[in-house]
């Protein structure tokens, strides 16, 4: 919609600006001031009033028609301002010109054919005015463009004899398999049946550095594969993809209304309310205390012009779309604006804790031993877990797998039902189990690795020993793994002035050791899903604005029930109706963008109000005429440059929030 008005007002500005030039080579004022004649010929009186009027339907129609709509429904505002200023101009000087009388002083009006060039300047200037305004909008709403090009137009389809057919991606269906060789894009959302390489997410998630994937791993359609080829799996198509979930939440926001939009709104109804009876005011005063009719209309017009709320009406929808486009490319899908302008005044967020402060995934955390390193003790275990499912050995083969340490060739494994395992390693026998392991063989743990052992069961930890024949020489403590981006979260909130809290269903012990690794300053052990909630109720209780950050499933009620909502998705819940904002990755760091985003918003939001606010307090007294006894006047023309000019710092002060770094602040 924005596109076609811009279009619009662009066709009829550059219909209007040629005229305008000719209606001011023809004005006696004009002419006065340059000292210039222009060419005469018989009826070149009839220039202005003639190209006037069509500039007026021409130029003037945007505005008539919209004021009209705005009467229709009882609203006037900005549009019925210009039409009532463009009207009054029009009619006045096309009377003055077809009639010329005597005003009610007794004074001859001559024929005043130079309000002529004022209506016409004031057209094109409104015209340009609005084109750049609609032109700013629409580059900020490019975001939702910018998005459906991420998709490529075709995609590889791997045919059930390993030959390729190129498709339209529109034709993909879920389970179908497509091959994605190196610097394409990947056409729909699925996971790696074969191959490995490095995507750049970066135009989905914000996330610059390169996201290794191999085998099992998921990907998104519209980022980019880097290195290797990949043979993916298609599972979503169409509307169901991410990117087509992030397009429509942003679609939904830049429509969505805040309060800041609404109060705008609300301030320009009651300016063009001020305005009208300024004007009549205006028009009547000149009237009584000078009888010259001319300057009446002449100031009253410039009332009418210099109050259009223009920069009121920029103010804050320029700042939201603007924000709104940043925000997508960080990673951040505001589905709620109002929870975005309310992210401003959070002083407490309360983090689920499984999946959001940690990894949801168990991982070994410290591993000690005695009498042997740490790495070979590390290779000792990879390898008797090697062939096992359990999600304890899953968790020791991946920390040997990112340790880039290879498991030990094992021989002769065997199970211990219900204790553990053992395997020869280069001759000699190990063992690898828990309590019941050291119980069944007579084991105690060594004096060494008691600090360790007592460590772990405090904080709740599993804890896995390694022994050989003689008894145990390693353990290994294994819980839910803490994103190393958390701490650095929980730091950057407290910077801001933000308290962290959290909410687990894991015990006491578990509880207490992940908030005091992370300096937490409240947490809520064993707490039930239906629970959370009230957790929430409780901190808003004590007065403060509370954000809830959560997977969006089992923490609905808390995520509804905060000030401000947050999922975060990990890419692909992005229809989460139950929060305002949803993080494209699962990255604490990310509520810290919000909170910065937030306040910058409102920051520039502020900005933008004072000035608009401002500039009309001063601008209608003087166009009313105030200050005419000292000789200080202000044309309706030059009441319009200043009001167009007024529209362009606003917008300028907008687009400045496009430099805001949200990783620094």
């Amino acid at each position: 919609m924005h596109e076609g008005h811009a279009t619009m007002m662009r066709n009829r500005f550059w219909v209007s600006l040629p005229l305008t030039l000719l209606v001011l080579l023809y004005s006696p004022m004009i002419q006065t001031w340059f000292h210039f004649t222009a060419p005469q010929f018989p009826g070149s009186q009839w220039i202005a009033p003639i190209v006037g009027t069509i500039i007026f339907i021409v130029g003037g129609f945007p505005f008539l028609s919209m004021a009209r709509q705005e009467l229709a429904i009882r609203q006037p505002a900005m549009m019925t301002l210009i039409s009532l200023a463009i009207t009054t101009a029009y009619l006045y000087s096309m009377g003055i010109f077809l009639f010329p009388a005597v005003n009610s002083m007794g004074a001859q009006t001559g024929g005043m054919t130079d309000f002529f060039w004022e209506l016409a300047t004031l057209i094109t200037i409104m015209l340009l005015g609005h084109w750049i305004e609609l032109r700013s909008v629409g580059q900020a709403q490019g975001a939702l463009k910018e998005l459906a090009k991420l998709l490529p137009d075709q995609a590889e389809r791997i045919l059930s004899n390993g030959q390729t057919e190129t498709v339209k991606v529109s034709e993909l269906a879920a389970g179908d398999r497509v091959l994605i060789r190196p610097g394409t894009s990947i056409p729909s959302d699925g996971v790696v049946a074969e191959g490995s390489s490095s995507v750049n997410e970066s135009m989905i998630t914000g996330e610059s550095k390169p996201v290794d994937k191999h085998a099992g791993d998921k990907v998104i359609g519209g980022t980019v594969n880097l290195s290797g080829s990949l043979r993916v799996e298609i599972q979503q198509v169409g509307e169901s993809t991410a990117l087509a979930g992030i397009m429509r939440l942003v679609e939904e926001a830049q429509k969505s209304q805040s309060r800041a939009q609404t109060l705008a709104q609300r301030a320009a109804f009651y300016l063009t309310i001020v305005a009208i009876i300024a004007g009549i005011l205006t028009l009547i005063g000149w009237i009584v205390f000078t009888g010259n009719v001319s300057d009446a209309v002449r100031f009253t017009v410039g009332v009418l012009i210099i109050a259009c709320p223009h920069a009121l009406g920029l103010a804050v929808p320029l700042v939201i779309s603007i924000s709104t486009t940043l925000s997508a490319r960080n990673g951040l899908l505001i589905r709620k604006r109002v929870a975005l302008e309310s992210a401003k005044d959070l002083n407490y967020v309360i983090f689920d804790k499984t999946g959001t402060l940690t990894k949801g995934e168990q991982g070994i955390v410290d591993i000690a031993t005695t009498g042997i390193n740490p790495d070979e003790a590390l290779s000792i275990a990879a390898g008797i877990e090697g062939d096992s499912e359990h999600i304890i050995a899953q968790a020791i083969l991946k920390h040997a797998q990112e340790k880039h340490i290879q498991p030990a060739p094992v021989s002769n494994f065997e199970s211990l039902a219900g204790r553990g395992v053992k395997a020869q390693v280069n001759g000699a026998a190990y063992f690898a189990g828990g309590p019941r392991l050291l119980e069944q063989q007579g084991w105690n743990v060594p004096d060494a690795l008691q600090p360790s052992k007592q460590g772990a069961e405090e904080a709740g930890q599993s804890v896995i020993y390694l022994a050989n024949e003689t008894g145990v020489i390693a353990l290994f403590a294994i819980a839910d793994v803490i994103r190393e981006e958390s701490r650095q979260a929980v730091q950057q909130l407290h910077d801001l002035g933000i308290k962290v809290a959290m909410l687990t269903g894991d015990s006491e012990a578990v509880a207490k050791a992940v908030a005091k690794d992370l300096g937490i300053d409240t947490y809520f052990a064993q707490v039930l899903p239906e629970n959370k909630a009230d957790k929430v109720r409780e901190l808003q209780r004590g007065g403060n604005k509370v954000a809830m950050v959560g997977d969006g499933v089992n923490d609905a009620p808390a995520l509804v029930t905060a000030d401000v909502g947050i999922a975060i998705g990990a890419g692909t819940d992005v229809a989460i109706e139950s929060a305002g904002i949803i993080l494209v990755r699962s990255n604490p760091l990310d509520i810290v963008k919000i909170i910065r985003l937030s306040r910058a918003t409102y920051r520039k939001m502020i900005q933008n109000l004072s000035w608009a606010t401002g500039y009309n307090v001063i601008a209608i007294p003087l166009a009313m005429g105030v200050l005419a006894p000292i000789g200080i006047t202000l044309d309706p023309a030059i009441g319009a440059i200043f009001m167009s000019a007024s529209t362009v710092i606003v917008a300028i002060n907008a687009q400045l929030l496009r430099g805001l770094n949200l990783a620094k602040g």
